[in-house]
Formats: C-alpha cells, structure tokens, sequence
C-alpha cells in the first residue's frame, strides 16, 4: 500500500461541502478540517500500482467546490 496526503483549497464557503463529497465518494480513509492556505486534509491509502497522480486528477480533483490541491507522498511511517 502507498500512504499520501492531500491538501484541498476550497472556493469559499463550500469546506463543508467538499468533505461530505470526499467522505461519501469512499475514497479516503481520514479527512480533517485545517487552518491555513488549505481547508483540508485527506489521508489516502492506495495498492503499489495505483498512479498517485492520476488517482488525485481522477477521483478527488473532480468534486465541485474544489480550487486547488496539493499531495504530500509519504516515504516510511515511525
């Protein structure tokens, strides 16, 4: 499995929008609400042969609401 992040910007006004979206597309296993130049945090858990990019491109930056994104690819948990 790959472990990634995502940071979401949202258009204003639609944070709580985009994360029930994320939530009932499934596609997530965690999502937080965050302070600063992004709204969102999502955790991804992906198979090894999954394309990180084009999963992100294909499944999360298609919600509406959605301005910008932002991954964070982990290397090996502690």
């Amino acid at each position: 499995m790959q472990t990634f992040f995502v940071e979401i910007k949202c258009a204003l006004g639609r944070t709580y929008e985009v994360a029930s979206a994320l939530a009932e597309a499934e596609i997530a296993s965690e999502i937080y609400s965050i302070a600063g130049n992004y709204d969102i945090l999502a955790k991804f858990y992906v198979s090894k042969e999954t394309d990180i990019g084009h999963f992100v491109g294909e499944k999360v930056q298609v919600l509406p609401g959605i301005v910008d994104t932002r991954t964070i690819i982990t290397f090996k948990a502690f």
